[in-house]
């Protein structure tokens, strides 16, 4: 069974830009990390970024999450518990 799933970027039919509007931000920045996570792409990035690149980017992201996702929100969202 999936657990994990990137569907908008499969539908999403508009541009990834930034700056037009707070809606199109959020379609692009999903479009964006979307895109970013996919398989291949990490696969090929992964064995290109430093030790120090990885850890900038998981302090980061861990960081968004800290502030904006309660504990169970993580669980559910991010753990997928």
């Amino acid at each position: 069974m999936r657990r994990h799933r990137h569907d908008f970027v499969e539908k999403y039919q508009g541009m990834i830009a930034f700056g037009y509007s707070r809606e199109e931000d959020e379609r692009s920045f999903i479009a964006f990390l979307q895109k970013f996570s996919d398989d291949d792409l990490m696969q090929l990035i992964s064995r290109r970024v430093s030790d120090s690149e990885i850890e900038d980017l998981v302090d980061l992201l861990t960081g968004l999450m800290k502030k904006h996702l309660s504990e169970e929100e993580y669980h559910r969202h991010f753990l997928k518990d």
